[in-house]
């Protein structure tokens, strides 16, 4: 198979079968301009052979980052499946469209959230955002919660992705898929 997303949807489709809490969870890793790496999890909210998506507030420390330097990894880790996949690629923001429809799929909760909320900016206490989340409950009673405008979405488009199967005496499998021009060249890795 030299096709990368269907493999992933494969192993993807698998993990949902397996994995008791957020199959869709992914670690995201960018770096700001001087290089300085950072971490995260985020879910997994849509992807296809156009990339994989995610949603955050854009004043946030990972929306910086990719502000500064648009290249990220990704890494998903099914514990019990033994497997992992890692990409890298280029990260865009979604189109608007996208990001109202998956906005206004969220609970409400969540939505008055992203309002309530500076995230990755300090807080001086937990009621200060109690307060602030319930001011955002009273702006919006009665009436649809819109999507803030700093509030989107991301798409990573791969340039390379790893496939890791763990196998006994660390003689795991890893498979590379790079990207070259609209085609993909595989690979294997030594473990």
């Amino acid at each position: 198979m030299t096709d990368p997303f269907s493999l992933f949807e494969i192993w993807f489709a698998e993990a949902r079968e397996t994995e008791i809490n957020d199959s869709n969870a992914m670690t995201i890793a960018t770096a700001d301009a001087d290089g300085q790496p950072s971490a995260r999890m985020v879910l997994l909210k849509g992807h296809g052979p156009d990339g994989f998506i995610f949603y955050t507030n854009q004043q946030s420390r990972k929306a910086g980052d990719i502000a500064e330097n648009p290249k990220a990894a990704i890494l998903f880790h099914w514990k019990s499946l033994r497997r992992q996949i890692r990409i890298e690629g280029h990260i865009s923001t979604v189109a608007d469209n996208l990001a109202d429809a998956y906005f206004a799929s969220r609970s409400r909760d969540s939505q008055l959230g992203a309002w309530a909320s500076d995230q990755s900016r300090s807080l001086a206490d937990r009621a200060t955002f109690e307060d602030r989340f319930a001011e955002m409950t009273k702006r919006f009673e009665g009436s649809d919660v819109p999507r803030p405008p700093h509030w989107s979405g991301y798409r990573l488009t791969p340039a390379r992705f790893e496939f890791w199967q763990d196998r006994a005496h660390r003689l795991h499998e890893r498979r590379t898929f790079v990207r070259d021009g609209d085609d993909w060249t595989e690979g294997l890795l030594y473990p």
